[in-house]
């Protein structure tokens, strides 16, 4: 049995202060869905909340998590299905990004985001998994990136990080097949959508940080966080094993298919035309 209506499910998501996360527990509040929501920022979590509750959503819990801490998470998994009896979707959201090329990170900033990204989606997706199993109709949906898919110079821990998302997730959803297990996994690749998190993320030594935040959010980032929620969560409900957002997601994803390993050739030609130090 799979995941096919949010109504009445118990639907837990981090990373829920701001952005995707925000939306998607927006669009499961309306849905009828019961939310268990985190996120490291209280303020913005505080604001989700506010807004889940005008939406009329039955009931919400929402705690202050860091994900990159694996007791904070344990405790935090543990009362959600003391308190809700159940987990039935689960969307690991949270996600930083560190720009700057590799050289020029810090093992500071390279632990930060892979604690985050990475192991922050390991701890969402090892405390939950065995109660998305115990539900009958479970379903695990964890964020990567179309850097997931593709890499950009600037972007190396991102995209270490989000390939790593990527190789996770599709290797839990083999096993939940191989296993019979009623729980259906998917890796989501967003391209440019509008949030905060070029804004919010850290950026190397010597780079033009109010310039990569412009570029992000007047070139790149095209659709709304809300669209994007309404694809990843037809997308759960689907039980789809990938689901791309965004247009610039299907194409760069095909073109680089299409062009195999020389697409870093074409990218490297087109980021060098962008000087952002």
């Amino acid at each position: 049995m799979s995941l096919s209506t949010v109504a009445d499910k118990v639907v837990v998501i981090t990373g829920a202060g701001s952005g995707i996360g925000r939306a998607l527990a927006l669009r499961a509040a309306r849905g009828g869905a019961l939310l268990a929501l985190s996120d490291w920022d209280a303020d913005g979590l505080a604001e989700t909340v506010r807004l889940v509750e005008a939406a009329g959503v039955a009931k919400v819990r929402h705690d202050v998590v860091d994900v990159s801490d694996r007791a904070a998470v344990r405790d935090w998994a543990a009362g959600v299905v003391e308190e809700f009896g159940r987990v039935n979707l689960v969307v690991n959201n949270a996600g930083v990004t560190a720009t700057g090329d590799f050289a020029d990170l810090t093992y500071d900033d390279l632990e930060w985001i892979v604690g985050i990204n990475f192991w922050g989606v390991v701890h969402g997706s090892k405390e939950l998994l065995p109660h998305l199993i115990a539900s009958g109709d479970g379903a695990l949906v964890n964020i990567s990136s179309l850097f997931g898919l593709v890499s950009v110079p600037g972007q190396s821990a991102y995209n270490a990080t989000k390939y790593a998302v990527r190789g996770l997730t599709e290797a839990i959803r083999e096993e939940m097949l191989v296993a019979g297990h009623p729980v259906t996994v998917t890796c989501v690749h967003p391209g440019g959508i509008r949030t905060g998190i070029s804004r919010n993320g850290r950026k190397a030594a010597g780079l033009d940080g109010s310039a990569i935040d412009a570029l992000f959010e007047k070139k790149l980032a095209k659709m709304s966080p809300d669209r994007a929620a309404e694809i990843i969560l037809d997308g759960a409900l689907s039980g789809k094993a990938r689901v791309l957002v965004g247009l610039d997601a299907h194409v760069i994803h095909h073109f680089a298919k299409l062009a195999g390993a020389r697409y870093q050739d074409v990218v490297a030609r087109v980021t060098s035309r962008m000087p952002l130090r």
